[in-house]
């Protein structure tokens, strides 16, 4: 009688270990999350606007005045601060000139009597608001010191503000084109879930020239002609990937 008392009392013990921890395992099991629904879309937008910043290469060389004897050189020091004190009188700020490389070049008028003469040449970065800044001060150069003068680039001085308002435009076309759809379909757009901002797209074209540059090389500094220059605006597109929640 003992002895069959003992084991009811073991088994009802056992029994309550094992309910317990059925009770501890099942508490500790993690409920799978609702999956959320979720469209994602891509927003496009672009801008173009015309340059106002235009970057000029302007090349000096020495030379000399009496060129058959190569007599009176005229040195690169006096056509650069001729170059210095025109953009200061256009009223450009010193740091629109820098200076982009330096060179030079042998010049034979008779090898038979006269050993080569070595001129030295100078390339500056000039940065002007429009070309007829440019003619102006190229006008008050030693004209045959001027080899050339090429455009090099192009820029706009707002061109970070005009990319963040074409990247917004486009993440609003994003959502527009998700409501859209998701609305197509009885349901509503919820909130954002994700953005991804695309590469950068920003075009710089090359200027493009209607004809072939005005002679920098004139017989006089007053043979300035009005340039024919014209150039493509600067185009901006972005992307912008946009997932949101559908609820």
């Amino acid at each position: 009688m003992l002895a069959m008392n003992q084991r009811t009392l073991f088994a009802t013990a056992l029994l309550a270990t094992l309910s317990t921890l059925f009770t501890v395992s099942a508490q500790n099991t993690p409920v799978p999350a609702k999956e959320t629904r979720r469209i994602e879309v891509m927003g496009f937008s672009e801008m173009e606007v015309t340059p106002d910043e235009l970057y000029f290469t302007v090349s000096l060389r020495e030379y000399f005045k009496d060129e058959k004897n190569q007599k009176d050189k005229v040195v690169i020091s006096t056509l650069e601060k001729q170059l210095v004190k025109a953009v200061a009188e256009a009223g450009l700020p010193k740091e629109n000139l820098t200076v982009s490389g330096i060179g030079g070049y042998q010049q034979h008028w008779d090898k038979n009597k006269k050993p080569a003469t070595f001129l030295e040449s100078k390339q500056y970065q000039l940065k002007v608001s429009e070309t007829d800044k440019l003619d102006i001060i190229l006008s008050k150069v030693d004209s045959r010191g001027i080899q050339y003068a090429n455009m090099s680039r192009v820029d706009h001085s707002r061109k970070e503000e005009f990319k963040k308002e074409v990247k917004i435009k486009a993440l609003k076309e994003a959502r527009e084109k998700a409501t859209y759809l998701v609305e197509a379909l009885g349901e509503k757009l919820g909130p954002v879930l994700e953005i991804r901002e695309m590469e950068d797209n920003a075009q710089y074209p090359v200027p493009m020239y209607k004809s072939n540059m005005r002679m920098m090389a004139a017989e006089s500094a007053d043979a300035v002609q009005e340039s024919d220059l014209e150039y493509q605006k600067i185009k901006l597109s972005y992307r912008m990937q946009a997932a949101f929640e559908i609820r």
